[in-house]
């Protein structure tokens, strides 16, 4: 028996306005309202509402048989509630079918998980209340911030009750291994661990309409074929990818739902089911123990963590929120809890990358902003301020020294950020400044190495005698008088 277990991610972040130093202080509102509504109400009526819609036609066609789990941050449904509460609705029809698993994750979409094992448990915790709420089922899988895994993550996860986990078969782990099988964590035994076949995922989420193609183009029986030819003793293909595939990265005009839809009846023509996760790890033994010693996800080509902390920018920016992070779960402040969730959103991270190539592709086509030093520039903005209402909330009268040294150091770290946008405009002018120069070099190279014209000869028509008002002199004799 061979089984397939469709997972789709559904994440939006809070988008940034352009937040200049001098807000500092003054404006305690970070958000872009307007980019925020028209983004998720446009991805939501091109992609997300007409997908969910495929997915109960799915499982009402099938008399209950496709399954299917669904990955939603609690940052993705607060803007759904706001601005597109009709797609709320058709999650909770798919929720009362009983045949999608809503996963666990971190509420923000954060990194916390790298850094503050305190901050991680809290958010997983409030996500999955939050789907409690919405939903009223209790997740019972887990997938990490962009599927992000390692060996120190395990036992938390773990230890947070769940069963099972879901990240990326990175080729590096793996080595010779298939991901279509159930392996266990080796730092923690108990926890179940299944991996997104990286292939078969990709051959939809971005190669489907691709042209160039050799297999172009894909349909659903050709797809089927493809899971059916797997070795017969790997039992599970696991396929994880963005809803926002369906509409949206693949066009309506590509065939994708058709694609989609028609994709359980060649299944079921093949003997093959569709499983939530929870009925894999029940289902299925493992075949053995997996060690992931650094931390790795499914993104970027590296699969590995450098997407959002690759570079000194965004480096600098994780270390700076992380410092506060004690300070803020002792504050009670409603506004400034919720905008401390929404600034660990791991996108703020991502369009700071200044990877090259196919990656760096990747990061500016997601990027609202110009360069990633802009988009480090304004998220720091944003940042100092925040500081600053952290400290407000507790001054330093409060006699506490370790509490008074954590204050003084926040106090320091605003300065920082001030003395640090102040380096980057500086290499940024010297960039552009440098690109300028080489550019007129350049320039005057090329204008050097070209061949001096040729004058054109001159003919009698053309003589200088013949350009003025001057009289023609012969040779050999003088001028008349009449001349």
């Amino acid at each position: 028996m061979k089984a397939i277990c469709f997972y789709f991610q559904i994440h939006q972040p809070f988008r940034l306005k352009r937040y200049r130093f001098f807000d500092i202080g003054n404006s305690h509102y970070y958000y872009d309202d307007f980019a925020n509504d028209d983004i998720i109400t446009r991805i939501a009526h091109r992609s997300y509402i007409p997908a969910a819609e495929s997915l109960l036609r799915m499982i009402k066609e099938t008399n209950g048989k496709f399954r299917c789990a669904i990955s939603i941050t609690g940052l993705a449904l607060e803007q759904c509630e706001q601005y597109v509460p009709e797609f709320v609705d058709i999650l909770k029809k798919l929720a009362d079918t009983g045949n999608v698993e809503f996963l666990a994750e971190t509420y923000s979409h954060s990194l916390s998980s790298l850094i503050d094992p305190e901050e991680f448990r809290d958010e997983v915790k409030l996500h999955s209340a939050k789907i409690k709420e919405v939903f009223g089922v209790t997740p019972k899988v887990f997938r990490n911030t962009e599927l992000i895994y390692s060996d120190e993550i395990a036992p938390q996860i773990l230890d947070m009750g769940f069963k099972g986990a879901v990240t990326d078969g990175a080729k590096h782990i793996l080595g010779w291994k298939s991901p279509n099988y159930v392996y266990s964590a080796a730092s923690a035994p108990k926890l179940k661990l299944l991996l997104k076949n990286s292939k078969l995922s990709d051959d939809i989420a971005f190669r489907f309409s691709n042209t160039e193609w050799d297999a172009y183009p894909l349909t659903a029986d050709k797809y089927i074929d493809w899971i059916a030819n797997t070795p017969a003793e790997e039992q599970i293909i696991n396929l994880f990818m963005n809803l926002e595939t369906f509409g949206e990265l693949q066009a309506r005009e590509s065939g994708i739902f058709q694609f989609l839809e028609a994709l359980p009846r060649f299944a079921a023509e093949r003997g093959i089911d569709f499983w939530t996760p929870s009925e894999a790890i029940q289902k299925l033994k493992s075949v053995g123990e997996l060690s992931v010693p650094f931390p790795i996800s499914w993104a970027d080509e590296a699969r590995d963590t450098s997407a959002w902390l690759g570079n000194m920018l965004q480096n600098e920016a994780f270390r700076k929120l992380y410092g506060i992070s004690e300070r803020v779960r002792l504050c009670e402040d409603r506004p400034l809890r919720q905008d401390w969730a929404r600034l660990q959103a791991s996108d703020h991270f991502f369009y700071m990358s200044t990877k090259h190539m196919a990656d760096g592709d990747v990061h500016s086509h997601f990027s609202p902003y110009e360069t990633p030093y802009q988009a480090f520039t304004n998220y720091m903005n944003v940042l100092a301020d925040f500081i600053v209402r952290v400290e407000e909330q507790y001054p330093l009268s409060i006699e506490n020294e370790e509490l008074n040294a954590l204050l003084t150091t926040i106090r320091n770290q605003a300065r920082e950020i001030e003395t640090l946008n102040k380096e980057v405009n500086t290499m940024r002018l010297n960039a552009e400044h440098y690109n300028e120069e080489h550019a007129n070099r350049k320039a005057a190279v090329e204008t050097s190495e070209k061949p001096a014209a040729k004058k054109p000869r001159k003919s009698c028509s053309t003589s200088k005698a013949a350009d003025t008002d001057a009289p023609v002199v012969k040779r050999g004799r003088k001028p008349s008088k009449k001349e």
